[in-house]
């Protein structure tokens, strides 16, 4: 069951055309195993979609169609701001993406990790911006530590820092609390807001309640 905003068109919170997203029959199979098939989404800036279902039922397959990191087999993914519809390019540009997935490089520093995450999208943020994006998500002093020497919920709080990084359009988070203790969760809940307030796209999976709550709509899989 899809419920879905009852917004569409218009402007966002910040006075520019509305970013929205639509996911059109989307269906994907790894050989003979159907993944998941006739997905419906449809989110917009300001709200927070939460796409719920059991371990396997697809959720993390789908996030990756939605952020074009991997293809459907069928259907479509149409991310549109007012007129203009969003390339790879703008895609890689203005989305924020984070995943249990994404590999940390353990031999380098917090901050060395985010600079060369910040290169990967062409960007060469000064030490200073770093810094200031370290404190944000909790990390404050510990940029020059290695990732070897960060505990699970640090590495999780590393990853919000990479999706937030350039202030993104769309933020897709798939499982965003694990790892974090209690203060962890409730600092992603609140990032969770400002990106909402800013008027992002926001596109959580989970099968965490805690996570669920933050949903202004919700999509079920499996």
């Amino acid at each position: 069951m899809t419920i879905t905003a009852n917004t569409s068109g218009g402007e966002g919170a910040s006075g520019a055309p509305m970013l929205e997203l639509d996911a059109i029959s989307l269906g994907k199979r790894y050989g003979r195993r159907v993944v998941f098939r006739e997905v419906d989404l449809h989110a917009v800036s300001g709200r927070v979609l939460v796409v719920t279902g059991p371990n396997g039922s697809g959720k993390s397959t789908l996030l990756r169609c939605l952020a074009g990191l991997e293809r459907p087999d069928r259907g479509e993914v149409r991310w549109q701001q007012g007129q203009r519809r969003w390339g790879v390019r703008e895609r890689r540009a203005r989305m924020g993406f984070m995943s249990p997935e994404l590999a940390l490089y353990d031999e380098l520093t917090g901050t060395e990790n985010l600079r060369f995450f910040a290169r990967m999208r062409g960007a060469r943020p000064a030490a200073a911006e770093l810094e200031e994006l370290l404190v944000r998500v909790g990390l404050a002093g510990r940029g020059p530590d290695r990732i070897a020497d960060y505990s699970s919920g640090m590495r999780q709080r590393l990853k919000w820092a990479f999706a937030l990084m350039h202030t993104p359009d769309a933020l897709l988070l798939d499982e965003p609390g694990v790892t974090l203790d209690a203060k962890g969760f409730a600092l992603a809940g609140e990032l969770v807001a400002e990106a909402k307030q800013r008027g992002a796209v926001v596109i959580i999976a989970t099968n965490d309640t805690r996570e669920m709550e933050l949903g202004d709509e919700h999509y079920a899989l499996g």
